[in-house]
């Protein structure tokens, strides 16, 4: 069910890189979607902007040492990359009614992975969601701090292309005032 739903998404989107993602999935199948299922699989992720668009929700990577979108691997349980994405980002930033802005990805990014991962690459897909900076965030396990950022102003130490991809998903999303 999964897989079917990966492939789906990755034919319909527009964002850039998806015969890649595409070839990698067809590839590799099943094990594409997992982290036993080799040294690079499928990661999904979410942007939380805030509705006008002028913040951005990161969260300090604990691993990684760097702010960065909410994500992570899929797990057996999710049924769809956006489902996937949507709980990530409720783990990791402890917003419980966490909606994304639509179930269409927006964004894919391979990078390769360096010090304390075990994986060696992640071929991320991205979608976003929409929430209120009032709401009260938490820090997940997987996190040393999570924080509210204006997209013209990313802390120091962000992940690298992180800015790149927040101009590129900033770009897919209608404004709203």
């Amino acid at each position: 069910m999964l897989l079917d739903d990966v492939t789906t998404a990755l034919a319909t989107t527009t964002a850039q890189h998806s015969t890649e993602f595409s070839r990698f999935v067809r590839d590799h199948e099943d094990a594409a979607l997992r982290r036993d299922g080799g040294p690079e699989h499928l990661t999904a992720s979410c942007f939380v902007l805030s509705p006008d668009l002028r913040q951005v929700l990161l969260c300090l990577h604990r691993k990684g040492r760097f702010w960065v979108q909410f994500g992570g691997h899929l797990e057996r349980e999710d049924r769809t990359l956006a489902e996937a994405a949507r709980r990530e980002a409720r783990e990791e930033s402890g917003i419980a009614d966490l909606e994304l802005l639509r179930d269409e990805l927006v964004d894919l990014d391979r990078h390769d992975l360096h010090g304390g991962f075990s994986c060696a690459a992640h071929w991320d897909v991205g979608f976003v969601a929409i929430a209120d900076p009032a709401t009260a965030t938490t820090v997940s396990d997987e996190s040393d701090d999570v924080r509210w950022f204006a997209v013209d102003a990313l802390p120091d130490g962000t992940a690298s292309g992180l800015r790149r991809r927040l101009a590129s998903v900033l770009a897919s999303v209608p404004h709203r005032d």
